[in-house]
């Protein structure tokens, strides 16, 4: 099984302004772990997420797509803490920017004994959400929650996703998200991440010093419109983006091309300690290819919509 562990949360899209027109807004359900457990399931994988859910309307909008597609919602008891809200708003080029509202909500209403209760008994592929280290009482329980899935062998994955706005004390969030990225195999992050956490280092020189993490076997770093590249030890790949026929947006393509690589290096079977870093340069570049197929068909959607596996398999034949 694949489990997914971290936020979900509900999108209210702001609709464009005219004037003084009052301000509409849409929901959507959301949060980057959350789109990923869907892209995952859709894709053929058996799923799990591991992140509590509100019993509030919003978080019925939440799990209707998870049971849709598959999803088991691992834990059972849903919360009566509200669910977290972020307000989306898009510039003139139609990228979104974020506000949060999380304060006391449900994805943070966490203990050790929900969490490892709610672990199922196999698990091959332990993804780390972006929100875990951003407040430091969630860190401290998340970290044991994913240091006892380490010691059980289990793929150790991680999407930083960083969102600065979020974060009072960046300092400690760095240091927080160090503890995290020292238990990963495989990290995924996008140029601007690596950009906020570290400015003015090359890409090549991320990728060394994430590789020479104690665990790090794999690093892919996404550039937007330029593609995306891996780095093992061993070997580099490149791919660029797969441009859908008609373009939607952008939300939730990180997302899907997180669970694409994720898919396409278990179909290779190279998902195990170990193995991830034996890729070589052509088995690199047809994961990194499967997974800008997946974030292409996406946007291929106004919001987060992931591709089946029928599509991609569609598309790449096609090529």
């Amino acid at each position: 099984m694949f489990v997914v562990s971290g936020e979900s949360l509900i999108d209210l899209v702001a609709k464009p302004q005219e004037g003084d027109e009052a301000l509409e807004m849409s929901a959507h359900a959301g949060g980057s772990p959350y789109n990923c457990a869907i892209a995952l399931a859709k894709l053929g994988n058996d799923t799990g997420y591991l992140c509590p859910i509100s019993k509030d309307t919003f978080g019925d909008l939440l799990l209707g797509p998870l049971d849709a597609v598959g999803v088991t919602q691992l834990v059972d008891e849903r919360s009566d803490c509200n669910t977290t809200l972020a307000v989306v708003t898009r510039n003139a080029k139609g990228l979104p920017s974020y506000a949060f509202y999380r304060q006391g909500t449900a994805e943070r209403d966490i203990s050790r004994e929900k969490l490892n209760g709610a672990l199922p008994e196999a698990i091959d592929l332990f993804q780390i959400g972006g929100f875990l280290p951003i407040e430091p009482e969630d860190a401290e329980i998340w970290m044991d929650v994913v240091g006892k899935v380490a010691a059980r062998g289990a793929v150790i994955s991680i999407d930083p996703n960083v969102r600065p706005s979020l974060v009072s004390d960046f300092v400690g969030y760095k240091e927080r998200l160090d503890g995290f990225l020292d238990f990963a195999h495989i990290v995924k992050v996008s140029d601007e991440d690596l950009e906020t956490l570290d400015p003015g280092k090359s890409i090549e020189d991320h990728a060394s010093s994430l590789l020479a993490r104690p665990n790090c076997e794999l690093v892919v770093v996404t550039l937007g419109e330029q593609g995306s590249r891996a780095f093992t030890t061993k070997a580099q790949a490149s791919a660029p983006i797969y441009k859908p026929e008609v373009m939607g947006d952008t939300v939730g393509a990180g997302d899907s091309l997180m669970a694409g690589i994720l898919t396409a290096i278990a179909d290779k079977g190279h998902l195990t300690v170990g193995r991830i870093g034996e890729l070589d340069g052509l088995a690199l570049t047809e994961v990194l290819r499967f997974g800008a197929t997946v974030a292409g068909l996406n946007c291929a959607h106004i919001g987060c919509v992931p591709p089946t596996r029928a599509e991609v398999d569609a598309v790449l034949a096609s090529a």
